[in-house]
Order: C-alpha cells, then sequence, then structure tokens
C-alpha cells in the first residue's frame, strides 16, 4: 500500500485499556464486528469509510496512505489546502504516531476525551499530503461513539491508522447527520465510500468538535463547537505563564477538519 512514511509505525497492540471508556467494545455486537471487518478492508485498499461519531458522520481513510487521502479529498471537493484530523484511541496511541503531549494537552485529553474536542498538536511522523497543516503539526481526536472507537481501535492493531475525522460530506455542504444521509451521500457518485451502518448505532447528531490549537502561543481556539469556549476558558488562562496573556478566541484560521 502507498504510504507517506513506509518505515513509520506498524500495528498497534494497545491495551484493552486503551478503548475509550464511554464505548462498546466490538465483541459484543457480531454486525459490528463483522462491518468493521469489512470496513478494514476497505481501508487496506486505500478506499474510504463512512462512519458514526458522536457528532456526524465521519469519513475515514488511512492518514498514511497518499492514494486514500487523494481519493477522499477529490470525493469531498476538499481545497489541498485544508488539513484534515485523524482519529486515535488514546494516549498510547498519540505517543506511538510520534505526537508531542505538553501538560495542558494531557489535561484537556483527560477531561474531555473521548469526547467532541479535536487538540492540534506538534507531530514528528509523516502523513499523507494533506493532513498536516504547514508546520507539521496535526488536529487529533478522541470519539466517544461505539462504532467510531471500534473502527479506530481496529484500525489501529491492523496498521492501518490513524485514521482520518472529517466529516462526510461535499466541501461547503452541510455533514450528514442521520445515517439515511450518510447513505444518500455515500451513493450519489461512482466510488463513493463504504457505509459502515450496524444496526441502530446512528451518529450523536451533536455540534462539530471544538478545534483548540496548542501549537500556538497563547492557545487559540479555531472552531467552538461541542465544548464550549466558556469551559475551555479557565484551563487556557491558567495554562499562561506570562502574565495579561490572554488565550485567544475563535477565529477562521486553517481548521483541521
Amino acid at each position: 500500500m502507498p504510504s507517506a512514511d513506509r518505515d513509520g509505525p506498524g500495528p498497534l497492540v494497545m491495551p484493552s485499556s486503551t478503548t475509550p471508556p464511554n464505548s462498546q467494545a466490538p465483541a459484543g455486537s457480531a454486525p459490528l464486528r463483522e462491518g468493521v471487518q469489512a470496513a478494514l478492508e476497505v481501508l487496506a485498499a486505500e478506499g474510504c469509510v463512512a462512519f458514526p461519531s458522536e457528532t456526524v458522520w465521519g469519513l475515514a481513510g488511512s492518514a498514511r496512505s497518499v492514494a486514500a487521502i487523494s481519493a477522499l479529498a477529490t470525493w469531498k471537493g476538499r481545497a489541498d489546502d485544508q488539513p484534515i484530523s485523524v482519529l486515535v484511541s488514546g494516549e498510547a496511541a498519540l505517543l506511538a504516531y510520534g505526537f508531542e503531549i505538553s501538560p495542558l494537552a494531557r489535561t484537556l485529553m483527560n477531561l474531555f476525551w473521548p469526547g467532541p474536542l479535536t487538540l492540534v498538536l506538534p507531530c514528528r511522523a509523516a502523513f499523507a499530503p494533506g493532513i498536516a497543516r504547514g508546520d507539521g503539526s496535526v488536529g487529533v481526536r478522541c470519539s466517544s461513539h461505539p462504532v467510531a472507537a471500534a473502527l479506530v481501535v481496529a484500525a489501529e492493531s491492523s496498521g492501518l491508522g490513524p485514521l482520518t475525522a472529517t466529516s462526510c460530506n461535499a466541501s461547503g455542504e452541510p455533514p450528514a447527520r442521520t445515517e439515511a444521509e450518510a447513505r444518500v451521500l455515500c451513493s450519489s457518485r461512482p466510488g463513493g465510500p463504504y457505509l459502515l451502518a450496524p444496526g441502530d448505532q446512528d451518529a450523536g447528531s451533536s455540534e462539530p468538535s471544538t478545534v483548540l490549537d496548542l501549537v500556538a502561543v497563547p492557545p487559540q481556539i479555531l472552531r467552538e463547537g461541542g465544548v464550549s469556549v466558556a469551559t475551555l476558558r479557565p484551563l487556557l488562562e491558567t495554562s499562561n505563564a506570562k502574565p495579561g496573556r490572554e488565550f485567544a478566541e475563535p477565529h477562521k484560521g486553517e481548521t483541521p477538519g
């Protein structure tokens, strides 16, 4: 499989404790196990998979596959200069993929992961073009949805991770919030994504994730979503070492998604 980093991390042997605590293990559901296995075959062939998350329906491709990310961007009609965030199962996976975790990042992960908070972090790994920002940083989050969590853990164990976390939609259009909407989108054009829809596990239809840039000094909220500015403000203000230096409120910046 063409890869941006042939010498990068292979399959991650993740302890069971890395499965997000608010998710369900795939072993309890035969349809979920079968759906995830089919999704892994698509991902291994450098295809894309639509999956439900706690926010909206997402679109997964292997972030280390040049062909997969190119196909994903083409299907979405996404601009080349828009970075794409990725999903991980937790801190152990972040470290294995070469992310740098600051004390503030660890605090935020402990408080809000799994959940709708994307953190932009420095990363030493080389991913496919279109994943990282110009400075090499990458947006990353951990999903609380049982289907998304099962897919991410399986992909990590199979050497196909990390997976992209972008929304399932054409660029500039609203994201799919229900299985019915995702199914229409995936079948609307040839070569559409595989739909991972095991039973009644639909997306949560909540707000998109909040995107917080921890590379910026001071930290910059690029998009407000499922975790409010009011919730983050005291944590971020406390983290600033210099008196009077406030974190930056949301703006339209280079937002991974």
